[in-house]
């Protein structure tokens, strides 16, 4: 296994796409209304890119199956890296769209090809803790990414998205240069191409709709929380921005920290059920809010407990799946990419109707995910560690 010198490597490019992907976040609403996109606008130019990812992350998780990890994610970091440099140069809101929607099928394939890689390069027993180094630089990402887009906004919009190009396009070069191919030097590129929906297939889909669960009601919090402080604690934007800070770390730290060891002591299944158990107290704690403290505590302890899911569930996709590796965590992605289109939209129409609904249902849909996954752990205890990769 060449696991111990490539997860660092790998930790540093996941770290660096998605600093290069939150360095825009909190500009391009301003960048858009410049070029005279409407709220209206704004909503479908955020949503497009989630929809190209929903679409096409499981077709770039066969693509990696079929000719290896390392060309495919040279293609996603390429694709994210000219969406930036296009949306940088927009001057007409169909530029916009453009660059969102290169970004979104071409960058589609970063995230599931990482995942695959690392299930190529660790043993089962180690699997959870790659997974959870993976989420870990995710985490980190979106946490600097967005302070340094902040900051480098003040000498012009258009600054955070040329900045988020030439990291996409050093991570580019890192990944060229540091990153060897995982899956054919393990023997494992499969040369005929699956069902897409093989991934998909009895007991095992239980996976998928937990992630969707899961993808959905963490949406619903992050699109209303802010509306939902100010209101209940007064908290302004800098507030928020400390606040999610310190969850994006504590977040972080869980995933690259506990999940490895809590997975190779107690296993993937009851690490998902403790993790869904902490969100679902998370979501309930929210609703007693009352001042900064409060919520940076409250929204900690839900970050630890969602931050701990997804890197269990791909670890045990990996593993209990009968497809390939990026078949499996493209497929996962692409649900995880569906709880984020709904989940924003139906957390504001639910706030809307009560401030704290978008909490009640977020507990309420944590728990139902718990349920499913305890009625159909059984069935999937039986399954055995068959991925035609291992």
């Amino acid at each position: 296994m060449q696991s111990k010198s490539a997860l660092p490597i790998l930790f540093v490019v996941m770290f660096l796409v998605m600093v290069g992907f939150g360095i825009i976040i909190p500009v391009l609403p301003f960048y858009a209304e410049e070029i005279g996109a409407n709220p209206t606008e704004l909503g479908m130019l955020m949503a497009v890119y989630s929809l190209m990812q929903l679409i096409f992350a499981p077709m770039w998780g066969q693509v990696s199956d079929r000719i290896g990890r390392k060309s495919v994610m040279m293609i996603g970091i390429t694709g994210l890296g000219l969406s930036f440099l296009i949306q940088a140069l927009s001057t007409e809101l169909w530029m916009l769209f453009a660059a969102r929607i290169i970004g979104g099928i071409l960058s589609s394939a970063n995230m599931p090809t990482a995942m695959a890689y690392v299930a190529d390069i660790t043993t089962e027993e180690n699997r959870g803790k790659g997974m959870g180094i993976v989420g870990a630089a995710t985490g980190l990402g979106f946490v600097f990414g967005p302070a340094i887009g902040g900051i480098f906004s003040k000498i012009s919009l258009s600054m955070p998205f040329y900045l988020a190009g030439g990291s996409s396009f050093i991570t580019l070069i890192l990944v060229f240069l540091l990153l060897k191919e995982s899956a054919q030097k393990k023997g494992t590129v499969i040369k005929e191409k699956p069902s897409l929906w093989k991934a998909f297939s009895g007991a095992v889909s239980i996976l998928f709709l937990v992630q969707l669960l899961i993808s959905l009601s963490l949406s619903g919090l992050e699109a209303t929380f802010a509306y939902f402080a100010a209101k209940k604690a007064g908290l302004g934007a800098t507030q928020l921005g400390y606040i999610f800070m310190i969850m994006g770390f504590a977040s972080a730290i869980a995933q690259g920290g506990l999940v490895g060891r809590l997975t190779k002591k107690y296993g993937e299944r009851i690490v998902i059920q403790g993790g869904i158990i902490v969100s679902a107290l998370g979501f309930g704690l929210i609703l007693l809010v009352h001042s900064f403290a409060t919520a940076a505590i409250y929204l900690t302890i839900f970050g630890i407990g969602n931050g701990v899911i997804r890197p269990s569930v791909s670890s045990l996709i990996t593993k209990t799946s009968t497809a390939g590796y990026g078949s499996s965590t493209g497929l996962l992605s692409s649900f995880d990419s569906l709880g984020r289109i709904i989940g924003p939209p139906l957390g504001g129409w639910l706030f809307l109707r009560g401030i704290g609904l978008p909490y009640i249902s977020g507990a309420i849909i944590s728990i139902a995910a718990f349920i499913l996954f305890l009625l159909f752990r059984p069935q999937l205890d039986s399954v055995k560690t068959t991925n035609i990769q291992n």
